[in-house]
């Protein structure tokens, strides 16, 4: 039986993001009765979190919904009995998602913050966090439904998966943006078009294209070669071409460009970097500007200039997830969880993106439509097998899985610039990595 009213958890409550999450709560409040909505931070914070609680308040007063708001940070208080908890932290903050950026391209490798070896440090970072965090869980609300937002996403939840009790499913706004570019290319409402999603986080592919039920994906392909609209916020927008994408057979995600045009993305990003500075010097001067719009006490609405920050639609995508598990509507949606057979080229155990039923039980992977094909089994195969030695270097402080998982990513791809790479990274992140002092 569902509660009448729900306790929630925001671990990184005072991300610049959460106002976004606010407002879905308030447009979703009778399909979802919140109670009681705790913003959590660590002490390093504190700022961020009352300046974005401040305004979280005016939001709900000035809707007139009745969710209690607390900010804390005592995480364990946060925790206890919660129906939901969801993770949406950076740790290390922005000064290590520059490093992140930096170290490779001192390599003249991509910098990243989710994939390559910037994601590749990010998760080893933020892996044993979110771990601690499941402790709490197991211990303080066994059936709460922990939803992860924060990256590397995938290898986040399969982490979770492997090496806690906790029922968790990962969440990106990623597919939501690409039905919505999908929609605006075509001249159609969102709400017409269905896609079958195949891959891992920041790594799948569109392989089937559904307009008001009719296979479309042919001549959408054609359309979306030469089209620069289906990329990310943070990612430069280039453009596919025909040969390529009617080679594929599929849309490739906005961060595929970061492996099928690499040396282009790798000029763009030393190129940027001398002029404009990394991703992360960017991001934090918006998100400077944003906190400033949010101390203004007569603001009381999510600004708009928040699409500035990348991460279109979390909310959509969030409260999608939490509503339809909650109100057990059986619908269909794109997220991250157990592989179990789903994807038969990935171990059972993998995380991986795909369509499931979303109802009270969690989710359930679609069977696919599309077989798989090595156009798509090869990148996916060795991405994979990444993801997990990397996972286990950041669980056991692993040097020699740390070493291996460079070594095959496609964007380093060479144990020369690995191990030097591996070192630089744990020597930067030595306050964050106490695994490796063991």
């Amino acid at each position: 039986m569902r509660e009448p009213h729900l306790k929630i958890a925001v671990i990184g409550g005072g991300s610049s993001y959460t106002p976004e999450l606010i407002e879905g709560f308030i447009k979703r409040y009778e399909e979802l009765p919140v109670k009681d909505l705790y913003l959590v931070d660590i002490e390093a914070g504190r700022e961020k979190l009352e300046i974005v609680g401040s305004l979280a308040k005016r939001m709900l007063e000035k809707a007139n919904v009745p969710i209690n708001l607390h900010l804390t940070f005592d995480r364990r208080e946060a925790i206890r009995d919660a129906d939901f908890v969801t993770t949406q932290m950076r740790v290390g903050l922005l000064e290590a998602r520059g490093r992140d950026e930096r170290i490779p391209l001192k390599y003249n490798c991509i910098g990243q913050e989710t994939t390559g070896a910037g994601g590749f440090a990010k998760g080893l970072r933020t892996i044993p966090v979110i771990l601690d965090i499941c402790k709490d869980i197991e211990e303080l609300a066994p059936n709460a439904l922990l939803v992860n937002f924060t990256n590397p996403a995938g290898m986040v939840t399969e982490a979770v998966l492997k090496h806690s009790n906790v029922r968790t499913m990962g969440l990106c706004n990623l597919p939501i943006e690409t039905k919505m570019q999908i929609a605006s290319l075509i001249g159609v409402d969102v709400s017409s078009i269905d896609i079958e999603m195949v891959g891992i986080n920041h790594l799948n592919w569109t392989t089937k294209i559904l307009v008001d039920g009719v296979d479309r994906t042919d001549d959408i392909l054609f359309q979306a070669s030469g089209d620069s609209k289906f990329t990310m916020q943070n990612i430069p927008g280039f453009s596919w071409s025909p040969e390529f994408i009617q080679s594929l057979g599929a849309l490739p995600c906005g961060y595929h460009r970061y492996f099928y045009m690499k040396e282009q993305m790798l000029q763009k990003q030393l190129e940027e970097v001398k002029t404009k500075g990394t991703r992360a010097e960017i991001v934090k001067q918006v998100e400077n500007e944003l906190f400033e719009l949010y101390k203004d006490p007569s603001l009381a609405v999510k600004p708009k200039q928040l699409e500035l920050r990348g991460g279109a639609y979390y909310s959509e995508a969030a409260l999608n997830l939490i509503s339809s598990i909650y109100n057990n509507k059986k619908d269909c949606q794109i997220v991250n969880v157990k592989n179990n057979g789903t994807i038969p080229c990935l171990p059972d155990d993998a995380s991986i993106e795909v369509n499931c039923v979303i109802g009270s039980e969690g989710a359930k992977p679609i069977p696919l439509t599309t077989p798989m094909n090595p156009k798509i089994r090869g990148l996916l195969q060795i991405v994979k097998a990444y993801e997990e030695l990397a996972i286990e270097a950041a669980v056991k402080g692993d040097y020699n899985a740390a070493l291996q998982a460079l070594t095959i990513h496609p964007l380093v791809g060479s144990a020369d610039l690995a191990k030097p790479m591996l070192d630089d990274i744990l020597a930067e992140n030595r306050e964050f990595l106490p695994q490796f002092d063991k």
